[in-house]
């Protein structure tokens, strides 16, 4: 599965707002969600006016479900699961994150995090959309954290807002033009790693 794959639904053709959440899904990932319109989503997804508004109340509310299909389809469904099946233990598992974000940012299509780039389209933080891109963030961290658990770091948060920012920092590179960031990041977590004891 790459970074950009939709998982169909189950059950025949997709629902009015199916289509409407796809749509949102692919466009906010390419152009970021301030500079698409409602009413590019709806000629993208092909539906009524109506239909999307009978889903979502607002653009608001379109951008807190494509952010939750964000982390099911990349978090969760991509980062998640190939850094775990790529590898055996967690260190392991932890430098497979930047072997995926390698291959990612050699894509054509390569569009940058989708966390990121919504919390800094929204400087209010008081925004419902800023605080969803936040928290989504903080699930990317937590699944760090596991890891560093996991390894025997002495300090698992701290460990994980390290290498966090190692996996920011890659992406703000590779959106810049550096195609090799991911692996220069992966030499930086091979060093921390030594630096924490956390070697295999």
């Amino acid at each position: 599965m790459s970074a950009h794959q939709v998982v169909p639904v189950p059950g025949g053709a997709p629902s009015g707002r199916e289509r409407v959440e796809r749509a949102a899904y692919d466009l906010f990932s390419r152009r970021g969600v301030r500079a698409v319109g409602v009413d590019t989503v709806i000629s993208e997804a092909n539906v009524a006016k109506m239909t999307l508004y009978r889903n979502f109340d607002s653009k608001d509310e379109l951008i807190l479900a494509f952010l939750r299909r964000r982390e099911l389809l990349w978090t969760n469904g991509w980062v998640r699961a190939e850094a775990t099946r790529r590898g055996s233990t967690p260190t392991e598992r932890l430098l497979a994150i930047f072997e995926i974000f390698d291959e990612w940012f050699h894509e054509p299509d390569f569009e940058g995090c989708a966390f990121i780039t919504t919390m800094l389209e929204f400087a209010d933080r008081d925004s419902s959309v800023r605080q969803a891109s936040v928290a989504h963030l903080a699930e990317i961290r937590g699944f760090l954290r596991e890891l560093a658990t996991d390894a025997g770091a002495a300090d698992p948060d701290s460990f994980a807002r390290q290498w966090h920012i190692l996996m920011k920092g890659s992406i703000i590179a590779a959106g810049e033009g550096d195609t090799e960031a991911a692996m220069r990041a992966r030499e930086l977590g091979v060093l921390l790693l030594r630096e924490r004891g956390l070697t295999d």
